[in-house]
C-alpha cells in the first residue's frame, strides 16, 4: 500500500471514535465506527481513515441521526444532528481504539 500524506483537513473528517456495545462486537469482524460531521463523504471518510491510521479500507457505509427532541424545564429543544461512518477494514487489518493517534 503506498504511503498517503497526512493533511490538516483529515484530522477534521474524523471527530471521535464511536464507543458502544454494538461498535465493540462489529470491531471483532474489522468493523470501526467514527462520528464525523454531516459533511463528510465516504471518499472523504476512506482517505483520511487510511493516512491517519495506516490500514487499508475495503468500504464505508454511513448513517444520519437526526437529534431527538427533548425537554428541559418545561422548553422544547432538539439535540444535534450526527453523523455515523462504518469503516470496513481489509482482512488482517485493524485499529486499536484504546491507543491515541
Amino acid at each position: 500500500m503506498s504511503k498517503v500524506e497526512k493533511k490538516p483537513w483529515m484530522f477534521d473528517v474524523i471527530t471521535h471514535p464511536v464507543v458502544t456495545e454494538k461498535s465493540m462486537l462489529a470491531s471483532e469482524k474489522g468493523q470501526v465506527t467514527f462520528k464525523v460531521p454531516l459533511t463528510a463523504s465516504k471518499k472523504d471518510i476512506k482517505l483520511a481513515v487510511e493516512a491517519i491510521f495506516g490500514v487499508k479500507v475495503e468500504g464505508v457505509n454511513t448513517l444520519r441521526q437526526n437529534g431527538k427532541m427533548k425537554r428541559f424545564r418545561g422548553h422544547l429543544g432538539s439535540r444535534q444532528d450526527y453523523k455515523k461512518a462504518i469503516v470496513k477494514l481489509a482482512e488482517g487489518q485493524n485499529i486499536d481504539m484504546t491507543t491515541g493517534i
